[in-house]
């Protein structure tokens, strides 16, 4: 008996080269069919996806999309072999994905930390921005109307999220989501200065409120919410702030529908007027929080390739546990997220 696809909205974090792994999750998804995609939110390398994603399913579908995924994250790992960003042979032979020990990466590290990207790139070369106007068509993401769309950027100036329906979606909407402020310098729409997303939504769940036809949301994760220990050197430190900063905002929409939800569940609000909304979260920490920060800067084909194959596997045990839960409940106690015991499925 065929059965119906199960709708989802899907959120997509931002994360460098980790995107690869939320390309494997969405190429499984794809592949396996048991889930209809009602609406994506995309930030920062999540946006890179989310985009892509569009263009190739405009084009030709489930395998337009799978297909349109593989060439983006091709053409990033095709750009990475003239790059001086690479990992030293030393690395290469004790597998580390990491870029620590390149000297250029501390060179680049320590210019960003004494001046800014208008002194440094004066010109605003950006080869991402070249790359992502050669394989993504925008006119035809923009006619893309199977699934909702929408791409978060954060306002320089007022410090508050801005999201970008698919019918705005532009190259410079897509770099203002993934633009880091100590690399690249901001991206003006409409005269107004846009940031990487992730400082304000990481990335945002308001927008499927009530327009995709489903409540439920499932998050691929790729940045850790919770890392024990103290960070005791500068890239450690660092890291670990901007894994903060760039999950603050997630958590707080999170801890927004899990107080919703025991509202309704206590009888003190009605889904007349409000949402129960269900949560599912995709994430393999076990296997992503050992990387390194400098492993997102890490474009090798060989690294993509392998996190990738993570992302799908991470989604096939993932779906054969949790499908039931769609449509039904929430996978995960967003209440253990809080209390910093990490995400649980709930029985």
């Amino acid at each position: 008996m065929v059965h119906k696809p199960k709708s989802i909205n899907l959120a997509l974090q931002g994360g460098g080269s980790h995107g690869a792994f939320t390309w494997g999750a969405l190429d499984r998804i794809l592949e396996d069919g048991r889930l209809h995609i009602a609406g994506v939110s995309g930030t920062s390398a999540g946006a890179m996806n989310a985009v892509a994603l569009a263009d190739g399913f405009a084009r030709d579908g489930s395998e337009g999309a799978r297909a349109a995924l593989e060439n983006f994250w091709r053409c990033i790992g095709d750009d990475a072999k003239n790059s001086p960003l690479k990992r030293t042979p030393y690395d290469v032979l004790t597998g580390n994905w990491g870029l620590e020990n390149n000297p250029m990466y501390y060179a680049m590290d320590a210019l960003s930390r004494v001046a800014s990207p208008y002194q440094f790139n004066p010109l605003n070369i950006n080869p991402l921005r070249d790359l992502v106007e050669k394989v993504i068509d925008f006119d035809r993401v923009r006619r893309c109307n199977a699934f909702k769309l929408f791409i978060s950027a954060t306002n320089v100036e007022s410090g508050n999220v801005k999201v970008f329906p698919r019918e705005e979606l532009t190259v410079d909407v897509l770099m203002a989501s993934a633009c880091i402020p100590y690399l690249y310098q901001a991206v003006e729409i409409d005269g107004v200065p846009y940031w990487d997303g992730g400082y304000v939504g990481n990335p945002t769940l308001f927008p499927f409120h009530g327009v995709t036809g489903t409540d439920d949301i499932m998050v691929i994760q790729i940045n850790p919410i919770e890392r024990k220990g103290t960070p005791k050197n500068p890239q450690e430190i660092q890291n670990r702030m901007n894994e903060i900063s760039f999950n603050n905002s997630l958590l707080k929409e999170l801890r927004g529908i899990d107080f919703v939800d025991r509202l309704i569940r206590q009888g003190k609000l009605t889904t007349d007027e409000y949402r129960q909304v269900r949560v599912h979260v995709v994430e393999n920490q076990a296997e992503l929080k050992p990387l390194s920060a400098s492993s997102k800067m890490n474009v090798e084909w060989e690294f993509l390739t392998k996190l990738r194959d993570l992302g799908r596997d991470t989604v096939t045990d993932w779906l054969d546990e949790n499908l039931a839960a769609i449509g039904e409940r929430s996978s995960i106690d967003l209440r253990q997220i809080f209390q910093g015991i990490g995400a649980q499925h709930q029985g």
